[in-house]
């Protein structure tokens, strides 16, 4: 089939469309229906109308934009009506949700008429914390736009006129930057004059650009002074009506730094291009055909061509789902009455900023392990960057504070916790060990300190304060990396070949010389083997902690640091627990990295171990003992290890907290089910800490869990050992190292206390 058949297929797939309404608050039972509805719905009802404020607190409305369109110009399909832009406006939708966790109501309106729909817009403000115009045709969503912010009370913003303006803003300003041009200094030419063009030419200025290098060309050509003279351009076009001779695109584009094309495809050529300056910065953005083709303009001159389009499938997408979501995002938090001119250009900055930071490896995946580093191809993030919203958003939200549009005032640092949750369970906890971490920096080495990954998290876990990272490795192959990757750090390095470590080269030998390992071997095995040179270190208090694992398999990884390190005194097993964390809750599982088939003895430790790692993570752990039997349901040497454990386990007067079992995984998770056929059980309410009968259950369960059940999974972390020890598995992200060294952290903070 071609695109149009499957996207017809994917829109009429049960249910048809592409979004739903669903509830927020349980609605199980009569009492829940009670709450939501008659006769208590009354309540709320009452403090509003006392405090029209408080809708935000009782109802939806501070998190929920109107996405409105009269379906006058939709996408490059122009006047199709209302009905016909309703798959547009409900994507608008699935944009706000996916990247910033905003609802929405798409409304339509069937209404040409600019009055009679700037009062049905400005009648719906109780409805709305927002309002994003969409697809409105000019010149009439001009009038529109300024209207409704004057009348709401609540930001109104014209997507069309500002988002292209914003984003393509953020590029503008790293494009200066990267040809060595001031924004004041830069002649620009615009082919097109509707409401995207004018929006940003004005955009541009308010970022430092002179309106008197600032050429507009519509389909008649340049808009002079003369031609507004002569009434033959509109009030809008006016504005950036130049007093230049009559011409066209062509003569336009003749000595300018950018163009910057809002119009049609293929009305640029290559002679056009030749004819600009030094190292031209070409934005054209007609969809789906751009101005002037990627390679081809590329093509036609020697020097640097900075070019970005609308498309996905070119560097540079000037994208607006880079803008309007995270802008929203920001002004609903502060409960803003207006998206400003200040908003809008710490949007731009943020995103420009972002631009020119280290792109995590989820980022890179996505377009195919393409090269990412800021330059001529990357100046502006990619749409599936989620380090955006955390960007974009306060930036907003500050600048509203600080413009006076905000309402409310928020903490910059508790903000950022608060969008990290909205993106998944897991970023809020792996923000509480991140914090921990920050308070008290410990020293970490990096075992496989040349890999590229572990350069990168590096320069991230120095750069956030979560540790002093040391990288085990040849000194200059790290520091050619460091500087191909453009990042701007002077790591610590510890280069076997390059210093004298005789005295963990004796060390070695003194711990591994009944092992059958001679003084010439143990020299060999750290001078060779980076594991055993970090492991040492970490042994003599050279090192508070170590990461490894990212080019090993993960029994080999392991090998080095139980050899040197070992278990801790009270402990006699290691163990690898994965936290899964779900929407609204999160488990422990364990063991599911190193332990074949536990005895009793193990699992007991394993799970102590894992619910003071829970306690990391600020978790009050409620530990469940898991078999296929419950309670006893089954008699086997399988279940009697589990019964004996929990037997252990209960008589330990050093466990604080709840356990129990065997007993089958819903068991564990149902309250209904613990609570109603086992109210005799320990466990008062679900279980967090899961410990599985074996190695292979383990493994199992949280790969099912983290698959069909949609778990985001952090480690394996390693419990148990005498120092803190953590191994990666083999092609794990920079955001997995720097997690793990989050935790690394706060095990060797403990350990000092």
């Amino acid at each position: 089939m071609g695109l149009d058949e499957d996207a017809l297929e994917y829109h009429r797939t049960e249910p048809p469309g592409k979004i739903e309404i669903s509830t927020t608050k349980p609605t199980n039972t009569q009492r829940d229906l009670q709450l939501a509805y008659s006769p208590g719905v009354a309540a709320p009802c009452r403090r509003i109308s006392e405090n029209p404020d408080d809708a935000y607190e009782y109802t939806t409305k501070a998190n929920m934009v109107g996405v409105v369109s009269n379906g006058t110009a939709v996408l490059g399909l122009g006047d199709i009506g209302a009905q016909a832009s309703k798959p547009v406006m409900e994507g608008k939708g699935v944009l706000f949700k996916r990247f910033a966790d905003i609802d929405v109501f798409d409304i339509e309106l069937d209404e040409h008429d600019t009055d009679a729909f700037i009062d049905a817009v400005a009648a719906m403000e109780p409805t709305f914390g927002g309002v994003n115009l969409e697809d409105i045709s000019a010149p009439e969503c001009f009038r529109m736009e300024a209207e409704l912010r004057e009348r709401m009370d609540v930001p109104v913003f014209h997507d069309d006129q500002h988002g292209t303006a914003i984003i393509s803003g953020a590029a503008l300003i790293n494009a200066a930057d990267l040809t060595g041009k001031a924004l004041e200094d830069m002649r620009i030419v615009f082919s097109g004059a509707g409401a995207s063009a004018i929006a940003t030419a004005r955009f541009y200025v308010s970022l430092g650009a002179k309106k008197g290098n600032i050429l507009m060309c519509d389909s008649s050509g340049i808009v002079t002074e003369e031609r507004a003279a002569a009434g033959d351009v509109n009030e809008y076009k006016q504005e950036f009506a130049r007093d230049v001779p009559e011409g066209d695109l062509a003569d336009a584009m003749a000595d300018a730094d950018v163009f910057v094309g809002l119009s049609v495809g293929g009305i640029v050529d290559g002679e056009m291009v030749r004819s600009m300056n030094e190292n031209p910065v070409i934005f054209a953005m007609a969809n789906p055909d751009p101005e002037i083709d990627y390679e081809a303009a590329k093509s036609a001159r020697e020097d640097t061509v900075i070019m970005g389009t609308g498309r996905s499938d070119y560097p540079n997408q000037v994208n607006n789902v880079l803008g309007f979501p995270f802008i929203f995002r920001g002004a609903l938090d502060v409960r803003a009455t207006d998206i400003d001119e200040e908003m809008k250009l710490a949007a731009a900055e943020a995103l420009a900023e972002l631009a020119r930071q280290d792109v995590p490896d989820e980022v890179v995946k996505a377009y195919g392990d393409q090269p990412l580093q800021y330059g001529p191809e990357y100046i502006i993030p990619k749409p599936v960057d989620p380090r955006v919203l955390f960007q974009v958003a306060p930036a907003v939200a500050k600048a509203a504070i600080e413009s006076g549009a905000a309402r409310e005032e928020l903490d910059t640092d508790a903000y950022v916790e608060r969008l990290e949750a909205r993106l998944g369970k897991s970023r809020e906890m792996m923000r509480v060990v991140l914090n921990k971490a920050k308070n008290d920096p410990k020293r970490l080495a990096l075992a496989e300190g040349t890999d590229e990954k572990m350069i990168r998290a590096a320069f991230q876990i120095q750069e956030q304060g979560i540790a002093n990272s040391v990288l085990v490795g040849d000194a200059d192959e790290i520091r050619a990396t460091t500087n191909r990757l453009g990042l701007e750090f002077d790591p610590e390095v510890v280069d076997p070949e390059a210093g004298d470590y005789g005295e963990y080269a004796e060390r070695l030998h003194e711990l591994r010389r009944r092992k059958g390992i001679t003084r010439s071997e143990a020299a060999e095995l750290v001078e060779n083997d980076t594991n055993y040179l970090a492991s040492v270190m970490v042994e003599q208090d050279d090192a508070d902690a170590m990461l490894t694992g990212l080019t090993h398999h993960y029994p080999s990884a392991l090998r080095p640091p139980l050899e040197v390190i070992g278990t801790a005194p009270e402990a006699d097993y290691a163990a690898g627990v994965y936290m899964l964390t779900f929407r609204n809750r999160v488990v422990f599982c364990a063991d599911a990295t190193v332990n074949l088939d536990p005895d009793a003895d193990v699992l007991s430790e394993v799970t102590k171990h894992t619910a003071n790692l829970a306690r990391d993570f600020n978790v009050d752990p409620r530990a469940a003992l898991l078999s296929y039997s419950n309670f006893g349901s089954v008699e086997n040497r399988g279940t009697a290890k589990l019964r004996d454990a929990v037997a252990d386990l209960h008589d330990d007067p050093e466990v604080d907290f709840p356990v129990d079992g065997e007993m089958q995984a819903d068991t564990a998770l149902v309250e209904d089910i613990l609570g109603g056929t086992y109210d005799f059980a320990e466990l008062e309410d679900p279980a967090n800490v899961l410990v599985f009968p074996n190695l292979e259950a383990g493994n199992i369960g949280y790969k099912l869990l983290q698959r069909l059940g949609g778990a985001e999974a952090i480690g394996p972390m390693l419990v148990g050992m005498d120092k803190p020890v953590h191994v990666l598995q083999r092609g794990d992200e920079v955001k997995d190292i720097v997690n793990l060294a989050g935790v690394a952290v706060v095990d060797a903070q403990q350990q000092e206390e």
